[in-house]
């Protein structure tokens, strides 16, 4: 049903015990999601919310056009970090987030179609072959989200992480230094705080439900269980907790923890005497959700003396 792999695994992701990992794969039939919230719920895992991912090679890219109201950030991955910091692969990011900026595509089938605005004669996927021939790695165009309004990308640890927002503000304003001010803290605030969801408008109902239910059986669970009604007037609170933990408007600005996002872009209203909103933001992680590639040296010392 499992395997000792599959424990381990778990273990990494939850920091859970290696016996309380194994239990909670049995009793959930090796379901990875419910053995995690198993352990959630027991008290066990002390990272709920670890993203428990195994990240690829590659950068997050970035462009921006302020005239224009552009801005872009992709994912390009290849297979190893040396080749992720050459110029060759850097470079070749740029054009491609320029590409998106002023072509538009509508992803990124459409983007490797597209003609390839920095190598005349050849399409975007005939520009990704010849990189992959002269680097000698496989790349990828994973993904990107393109904005156009009032926008501004920020990218941290020389492109382990990129952000792209978008605010709700008079164009007239588009070249305030005050307003680019706000925009470029906010990304930073992004990039650092981790939100998932815009207001907790965005939160969906499932998510929600699910998250009342690993609280109310975490209260089921303690040595001393309280009365279902205490408990729900406890979820209150944790729920609370949790919109502060996962919406933008409602986190604590990471430079100022005496105000939240929320409060931070009603002082900027005020003092630009102009209502300023953030419309949408997206957030990449590089690497996030994909598996690198495992490298046994046994076993290719092994090959290698075979051959």
């Amino acid at each position: 049903m499992f395997t000792a792999k599959d424990v381990m695994t778990l273990r990494e992701l939850t920091q859970a015990g290696m016996m309380d990992c194994k239990k909670a794969l049995t009793e959930c039939e090796g379901d990875f999601e419910k053995a995690k919230d198993y352990l959630r719920e027991k008290g066990l895992a002390a990272a709920a919310k670890k993203a428990g991912r195994i990240a690829a090679e590659g950068v997050v890219g970035s462009y921006i056009c302020s005239d224009c109201g552009v801005g872009v950030i992709v994912e390009v991955n290849c297979e190893t970090d040396f080749v992720a910091k050459t110029d060759d692969f850097l470079s070749y990011v740029s054009k491609i987030a320029e590409q998106i900026g002023k072509k538009n595509p509508a992803d990124v089938d459409a983007l490797l179609a597209q003609d390839a605005i920095f190598a005349p004669g050849l399409t975007v996927s005939g520009t990704l072959n010849e990189m992959v021939a002269k680097i000698g790695e496989k790349i990828s165009i994973r993904r990107f989200t393109r904005f156009e309004g009032v926008v501004d990308t920020y990218i941290h640890l020389g492109g382990r992480i990129g952000v792209l927002i978008d605010l709700d503000a008079p164009l007239s304003l588009k070249e305030n230094a005050e307003l680019k001010q706000v925009a470029h803290d906010v990304s930073m605030h992004v990039a650092a705080a981790r939100p998932i969801y815009l207001s907790r408008d965005d939160v969906p109902s499932d998510e929600l439900e699910h998250e009342k239910e690993i609280n109310r059986n975490m209260a089921l669970n303690e040595e001393k269980p309280k009365p279902a009604a205490v408990i729900e007037k406890m979820l209150l609170g944790r729920i609370e907790k949790f919109y502060k933990e996962i919406c933008l408007l409602e986190q604590i600005f990471v430079k100022d923890t005496s105000l939240s996002i929320n409060q931070v872009l009603e002082k900027a209203s005020k003092d630009l005497g102009a209502k300023i909103s953030i419309k949408r933001f997206a957030r990449y992680e590089m690497g996030e959700g994909l598996q690198k590639r495992e490298n046994n040296f046994a076993e290719e010392v092994m090959s290698q003396t075979k051959a």
